[in-house]
């Protein structure tokens, strides 16, 4: 594909200095500006379905708008998601299991943080068995399937997260975590399997977070796509299980908890039913809504009709329980930043001399704190043929960040652009570092994840960690905290270097793409290939 790179480059780096030729401090105070206004109060953390949505997506069209972007579905700035946004409480704020040595009560939501997708007023789950079934995993292409000899139609299951890689690097892809590994993932099984209920048994090691991200992301609202039929085939209920909590069920109904999870770690683990029961009412109040995704084209010249399409999230979550005072959710990195990364990019992609081939689509997509959902909606309904789009450059916590000497690179050898990553970042003296390991599963976690799975190559690039200046990075404030209302914009040490260093190898590496000859194609090995429409 890259035979003709050292065109492509000459073309990027030509471009890359009438950019650079504006004023870099002009540039960081465009970028600083759309993160702090995002991430501003005024914009109560950004939660879809509120009027804190209408704000968000009205801001975000506008300055489509004044950069000289075209409305990129039919004369809209707007792609309506319709979605379903559920407040779910469990009967009296508890569950209530009855093991064969005594009764647990799960209290909502130090014990379980619990929640529905479906359309309705109350879900009610009759007495049922509760099976713990591993890892929640049926992967016949490496020889596991922990529902196997097992029947959980109708009843609860309890599943761990991640996958067994994480503990045993002979299995799966050891800490390069899989799709298996996925919380989602395990409820969309069980769903397969007939489940009633799924709970995911929390581990802050293998989840990558404390119990403190499962209470911000779902005990308000829970907000789902909304099918034609109100979501009536979803589980009816989904949840997070603190690990005290489940220790106690397991100690209740006679099984040893250290033992049995040490098992479920083993190829020959067998899952089972436990000498539990429990019911579960859920109080349900539900609204539904359009949430929008925000499209914007920059018309190519020549392959006008192929696309790059570059993503950000601009939702958050909202309004939420306070800590140390504070209750809004401002997400100023997590992704208010991300929003301002892709602004900036279309800003210097919009104001080269020489306009790029191919268009660039720029999608400021709804509801990724929810499960990836505005990203998920555009990639069943594109606005542009996804056979037709040669890459997804996704933005998601592009500030703050520090120089480094180093670029990470992940799902390095599933497609052809490598060797682009590589000699962009040494244009810039920057080596590239493979990331071979994943356990938390990142790359399953935003919004490129949903166009790989339909086939198109994305670029996962982002800062390393050899720091340029160490001594700077030691004395940083650690204040940030994912998914806490602490998420906010710092101006006395947030770090911007770095930040547009990155976006500066983003914008010459999807300016390549849009130039040369040729789409970028999957590598033979790679676990997806591209579809046609």
């Amino acid at each position: 594909m890259y035979k003709k790179m050292v065109l492509s480059l000459f073309v990027a780096i030509m471009a890359s200095s009438s950019v650079i030729a504006q004023s870099y401090e002009q540039e960081v105070a465009f970028f600083k500006e759309k993160i702090k206004t995002l991430s501003s109060d005024e914009f109560g953390g950004r939660k879809p379905l509120t009027e804190y949505e209408t704000k968000t997506i009205h801001y975000i069209a506008d300055e489509f708008k004044k950069l000289g972007l075209q409305p990129a579905n039919n004369g809209s700035y707007f792609q309506p998601v319709k979605e379903i946004a559920t407040y779910s409480r469990p009967e009296k704020n508890r569950i209530r299991v009855k093991c064969a040595k005594g009764n647990v009560d799960l209290q909502f939501s130090d014990d379980i943080v619990v929640w529905t997708n479906r359309g309705t007023e109350k879900v009610v789950i009759p007495t049922t068995d509760i099976v713990f079934c591993g890892f929640g995993i049926n992967a016949p292409e490496y020889g596991w399937n922990d529902y196997e000899g097992i029947d959980v139609k109708g009843k609860i299951v309890i599943t761990m997260v991640n996958d067994p890689g994480f503990y045993d690097s002979s299995l799966f892809r050891g800490r390069n975590m899989t799709y298996y590994g996925r919380w989602t993932y395990k409820f969309e099984e069980a769903k397969r399997q007939g489940a009633a209920g799924v709970w995911v048994l929390h581990n802050k090691p293998a989840a990558s977070y404390g119990w403190e991200v499962c209470q911000s992301s779902h005990v308000q609202t829970n907000i789902a796509l909304c099918s034609e039929d109100m979501n009536k085939e979803e589980l009816g209920m989904e949840a997070w299980l603190h690990e005290n909590a489940c220790r106690k069920i397991f100690e209740l109904s006679g099984v040893d908890f250290d033992q049995t999870i040490a098992a479920a770690k083993k190829p020959e683990f067998k899952s089972f039913v436990m000498k539990a029961k429990s019911k579960v009412v859920l109080d349900v109040k539900m609204k539904v809504g359009e949430s929008h995704n925000v499209a914007a084209i920059l018309p190519g010249t020549d392959l006008k009709d192929e696309y790059v399409v570059c993503t950000a999230h601009w939702d958050h979550l909202g309004i939420g329980k306070p800590i140390n005072g504070d209750s809004i959710y401002n997400g100023a990195a997590d992704n208010a930043s991300g929003v301002a990364a892709l602004m900036l990019l279309a800003k210097k992609y919009q104001e080269l001399p020489i306009k790029p081939r191919r268009s660039f689509v720029f999608v400021a997509v709804t509801s990724e704190e929810c499960g990836l959902l505005g990203s998920e909606y555009y990639c069943e309904h594109p606005l542009y043929p996804l056979s037709k789009t040669a890459a997804n450059l996704n933005f998601d916590g592009a500030a703050p960040a520090e120089r480094t000497r180093d670029v990470s690179l992940r799902a390095a050898g599933k497609t052809d652009t490598d060797a682009l990553v590589i000699a962009l970042a040494a244009a810039q003296g920057r080596k590239v570092k493979v990331i071979t390991e994943d356990p938390a599963g990142g790359y399953f976690r935003s919004d490129h994840f949903n166009f790989v799975k339909k086939g198109v190559p994305s670029i996962l690039v982002g800062g390393g960690g050899e720091f340029v200046d160490q001594a700077k990075h030691d004395a940083k404030p650690k204040i940030f905290s994912y998914h806490q209302p602490n998420d906010e914009y710092n101006e006395s040490w947030w770090d911007f270097d770095g930040a547009m260093e990155n976006l500066n190898l983003m914008f010459s590496i999807g300016l390549v793409i849009a130039n040369n000859d040729e789409m970028p194609k999957w590598t033979k090995n790679a676990d997806f290939q591209r579809k046609k429409d």
